[in-house]
């Protein structure tokens, strides 16, 4: 499956599990804000956010990638957005990406749910 197929996924596992005002980087939904970093221009687009009594919570689909500089440097941000409006992080990861997304979570020292997607 692609990431577009997974983000697809976890907006419908948002919405099962109750949160609304769902944005999501794929077609057929409102495409979530952008964040940019001004001393290199880089910019980050969350997969999905979701809102549950007023938190806004941010879910990204991990599949192992060849840069997790970025990675981490996105759920960093995403860590930092969530804790603001007392949301939380969730780190989708498909069948064969749970590890590196543990460890993905543990090496960058944020505090994440990590959710095994089932294909």
């Amino acid at each position: 499956m692609t990431k577009q197929a997974y983000i697809e996924q976890v907006a419908n596992w948002a919405r099962i599990r109750g949160f609304s005002d769902i944005q999501a980087n794929a077609e057929g939904y409102q495409k979530p804000n952008g964040y940019g970093r001004q001393q290199d221009g880089q910019s980050f687009i969350p997969d999905v956010t979701g809102r549950q009594f007023d938190h806004k919570s941010y879910f990204e689909v991990i599949l192992k990638t060849t840069d997790p500089d970025y990675l981490v440097s996105k759920l960093k941000l995403l860590y930092q957005l969530a804790s603001l409006s007392g949301g939380q992080v969730y780190l989708m990861a498909p069948k064969g990406h749970l590890p590196f997304a543990r460890s993905i979570a543990a090496n960058s020292r944020i505090t994440a749910e990590v959710i095994n997607l089932a294909a």
